[in-house]
């Protein structure tokens, strides 16, 4: 068990570590503006990347006949139309996204983004596949590889490009490298096919994947489009600088749980086992949230001081406040991998509903004079709210979960947002960043008295054993 954790978790850790390192390199090596223009790169990719998800890589580890080679050419010939349609897409828009960020001269630099989702359509989903056996060794190497080329080849890129086209260059690398490696470490040949059944079931199991995508990147990015378009390139640059350090770990955390998780929770067949599995999974990601709480509030400052330096720590005053908004949407991931394995789709969606209502108020706010913090304590308003939903969903359409199992480890979660909320309202300028001790402290006890009281994770530990499919 362990050891396969160990293969998952180490994969995207150290995928995030480099990205981290190269957009640390590539902030360093050019002007806050630069950075904030390079920034809008990532949201671009982003926006035709998650509102056009259909989740067909969980699908092939969700369904009954996942292994089945014809599903996965049809799910592999649908990947690449889905790229080559977001290529044109971002092409079309690139003249547009330079309007919306008033950067007119970087038009032609947003539309050859296009060639990151068209390279991208061509990933085989081998690696997906094997990790219905367990087997996550592909998708460690192709987590960990592309972004260590992109790194590697970085001062070679900024040789030729000393300003922000210089993350295009990054991003076409690692695609490129990514989908490379996906066919190097596959078992099967590569075959692509159009079947319009396995079409018509993609769309019924992903359109509130799709919908959600959507969702999706107005909660990662909307706050970032906002202050990027009212409070301009520099604004953007410490508030993007912030956001990325903790959104890496987030995304390590949740895409980790979700790929150790999904299988087992799929494969989870006796009731019993599933409701063991599921609150498993409830408190997993309620003890990663007070995990990332906790690390920011002690690293974060410290981690800005020392690697960026004070051209960024004005960033510093906003971190722990971004930790809080992430971690209660890490911890929305337990019901929505919970409610994904009994193929309900759409309670992530509806989970987000609320998150994304509350965008337009926070463009008010900045409009109005409002500063980052106002803006990021309306994010985190509707991230609670959100969390209360998603729960309620699960355990309206899985009424055989044990409800009151979760409240201790609920309120313990709870406690340790709190702590950091102080902790955050301590910080009140860039000279901040060393964190206070009974701070520290009052939160490393809380984080562990919350442990001890997920007693179906302790026993999940306790026991070492994986549930496994049987094709």
């Amino acid at each position: 068990m362990f050891r396969s954790l160990l293969f998952i978790l180490s994969g995207n850790l150290t995928n995030a570590v480099l990205l981290m390192v190269r957009n640390i390199l590539i902030a360093r090596m050019m002007s806050l503006e630069d950075f904030g223009i390079a920034s809008t790169f990532m949201l671009a990719m982003l926006l035709v990347e998650m509102v056009s998800d259909l989740g067909l890589h969980q699908q092939i580890v969700q369904a009954r006949n996942g292994d089945d080679s014809r599903l996965q050419a049809a799910l592999q010939g649908f990947q690449f139309l889905r790229g080559l349609t977001n290529g044109i897409f971002l092409f079309l828009i690139g003249g547009w996204i330079a309007d919306f960020f008033d950067q007119e001269q970087a038009a032609w630099t947003y539309r050859l983004l296009a060639l990151v989702p068209a390279i991208n359509g061509l990933v085989h989903f081998d690696i997906y596949r094997k990790s219905r056996q367990l087997n996550y060794l592909p998708i460690l190497l192709t987590s960990a590889l592309p972004p260590l080329i992109s790194v590697l080849l970085l001062p070679g890129m900024v040789m030729l490009l000393p300003d922000y086209r210089v993350m295009l260059c990054a991003m076409v690398v690692q695609s490129t490298a990514w989908v490379i490696l996906s066919h190097l470490v596959a078992e099967r040949p590569y075959r692509m096919a159009l079947d319009r059944a396995i079409i018509r079931g993609s769309l019924r199991f992903g359109w509130p994947l799709l919908t959600n995508g959507l969702l999706m990147f107005l909660i990662f990015n909307g706050e970032r489009m906002i202050v990027g378009r009212e409070l301009g390139m520099t604004a953007l640059a410490l508030f993007g600088m912030a956001f990325s350090l903790v959104l890496s770990p987030t995304l390590v955390l949740a895409k980790s749980a979700m790929s150790f998780f999904l299988p087992q929770l799929s494969a989870s067949k006796e009731p019993s086992a599933f409701r063991h599995m599921s609150m498993t999974v409830f408190e997993v990601h309620f003890l990663l949230g007070s995990l990332l709480v906790l690390c920011v509030a002690l690293l974060g400052g410290p981690f800005i001081h020392f690697a960026l330096g004070e051209r960024y720590a004005d960033a510093i005053p906003l971190l722990t406040w971004v930790a809080i908004m992430q971690a209660v949407r890490l911890m929305k991931g337990g019901s929505s991998a919970v409610a994904l394995s009994r193929a309900y789709t759409g309670n992530a969606m509806a989970a987000n509903l609320v998150r994304v209502a509350l965008l337009p108020v926070a463009w008010v706010v900045a409009v109005s004079g409002g500063d980052l913090r106002a803006v990021i304590w309306i994010g985190i308003a509707g991230e609670l709210v959100g969390l209360v939903v998603g729960l309620a969903l699960a355990f309206w359409r899985l009424p055989e979960l044990p409800k009151r199992a979760l409240v201790l480890p609920f309120l313990s979660s709870m406690a340790m947002m709190f702590i950091g909320a102080i902790h955050a309202i301590s910080q009140h300028n860039a000279q901040d960043w060393i964190p206070d001790p009974a701070i520290a402290g009052l939160l490393s006890l809380v984080f562990i008295a919350g442990l001890l009281t997920m007693r179906d994770l302790v026993d999940y530990i306790r026991r070492r054993q994986m549930v496994r499919h049987q094709d």
